[in-house]
């Protein structure tokens, strides 16, 4: 019998430029711009503004896709990130920080590569998910930057147990119901929107989005599975336009807003199989591109983190894992010696040194940590070790472990052969020599 490679479902975005450069012009006329209707206020725009504006939208099937597959670089990635809602039963939402790499199984193709998963501060329930302002979200951004990474996408859980079986969790997302709800759809657009794609063909420099989508959630056999999506452009232009709303009873269906005196809101068409229909309402799966989620055969991690036992993830004070300096001490105290490096190659190890004010003098020290661990250098690993700073530390978590309180307060912190640090009164704070002491 004669073997073939399974079809391609989507080319890749850079084999559809190809495709679209190939002719006899070499695509010397060729572009690429969003098609967004951008709805006018009535009064505020003159007559040759509204004479631009398209009268309807007709909506098409995406066939090419920004991002071919993601790849987690290993399973405990989203392990810590599940134990969440094994410990709750509520959802969870996270920041997904990567690279993007070349993906050799697709033509052109493209992968987000995970290494990393931020948790922002949220409010859950066992059926959603409100985010609240994230105050430190910059820092998160800062330690990604300085390991070579960079937002990549998002991830969310929808798992329900099954009652039959709570081992088993329900089997909610198929072709009967829906892949992404009306809601997730905007979410996702909105996000897509905010991390935009370079290109060289798009007047305004930038076209489409490489940020990912990944749901965790049941499969058929009831077992825990990652579904990957993005957005198609042209839903991104909805949303942009703020034209897309969802429904109020059907999860699965999205509603376009109809034009008021104030407001002028070209209508959308879409391909049905008698026609094309006003997407009023509008079914979702038209406007979404499946994606491959799947770990690595040989996990070779860039923060493989504690094998012991791992830190404390940020904001999930709400179950009793508050990153505190003690819970810190505590779980450095655990930790082999010997794996100190593998210790430090944590992302929520490295967020928590980077805003903690208890040890505050090892805020600066991050960004030097975060680069001797991006490029797997032990030996400046452990030179880090040896800094004053580290030293201050490591004499403050002893103090706990063996006292089982925190910092002595109005205490001097000598450590040999250098000049000693001490703590206020008043507060938790370790200050340097050369700050004087308050009378």
């Amino acid at each position: 019998p004669l073997f073939r490679s399974p079809p391609i479902k989507h080319l890749s975005f850079h084999s559809y430029v190809r495709k679209i450069t190939c002719g006899v012009d070499k695509g010397k006329y060729a572009f690429l711009e969003s098609s967004g209707g951008t709805g006018k206020i009535r009064g505020r725009e003159s007559q040759d503004e509204w004479k631009e504006m398209a009268s309807t939208i007709t909506l098409k099937r995406q066939i090419y896709r920004h991002v071919d597959n993601i790849l987690f670089e290993h399973p405990n990635i989203v392990d810590r990130f599940l134990n969440y809602w094994r410990r709750s039963g509520k959802q969870r939402i996270g920041y997904l920080y990567g690279r993007y790499e070349v993906h050799r199984d697709v033509p052109l193709g493209i992968k987000a590569v995970v290494s990393a998963i931020y948790e922002p501060p949220q409010e859950s329930t066992a059926y959603s998910v409100e985010l609240l302002e994230d105050t430190r979200g910059e820092i998160a951004d800062k330690i990604a930057s300085h390991l070579k990474l960079k937002k990549v996408g998002w991830i969310f859980t929808d798992l329900e147990p099954r009652k039959d079986d709570k081992t088993l969790v329900k089997y909610k997302r198929h072709g009967d119901s829906y892949f992404l709800t009306a809601e997730e759809c905007i979410m996702a657009g909105d996000l897509q929107l905010q991390y935009p794609n370079a290109c060289r063909l798009a007047p305004s420099g930038v076209f489409g989005s490489k940020f990912v989508t990944v749901i965790v959630t049941g499969n058929e056999s009831g077992q825990i599975h990652f579904e990957g999506y993005q957005v198609s452009n042209q839903c991104a232009s909805l949303v942009q336009d703020d034209y897309l709303v969802p429904t109020l009873d059907a999860p699965e269906l999205g509603y376009i807003r109809e034009s008021t005196p104030e407001r002028y809101i070209p209508d959308v068409l879409f391909m049905e199989k008698d026609g094309y229909k006003v997407a009023r309402p509008l079914p979702i799966e038209y406007l979404i591109i499946d994606l491959p989620a799947a770990f690595p055969q040989d996990p070779d991690p860039l923060l493989p983190g504690s094998s012991a036992e791992p830190f404390v993830v940020e904001n999930r004070a709400d179950i009793g894992d508050a990153q505190t300096f003690e819970h810190f001490a505590d779980n450095m105290e655990k930790q082999p010696k010997d794996q100190f490096m593998t210790t430090m190659a944590d992302f929520h190890v490295l967020f928590f040194l980077a805003t903690c004010e208890t040890i505050d003098i090892l805020q600066p020290l991050v960004p030097l940590l975060c680069e001797a661990t991006c490029k797997r250098d032990t030996s400046a690993v452990l030179q880090w070790k040896e800094s004053e700073e580290w030293k201050t530390a490591e004499v403050l978590m002893e103090h706990y472990n063996y006292t089982g309180r925190g910092p002595p307060s109005g205490h001097s912190l000598a450590i040999p052969g250098q000049k000693s640090l001490w703590t206020c009164l008043m507060c938790t704070f370790v200050n340097k020599p050369e700050i004087g002491r308050a009378v």
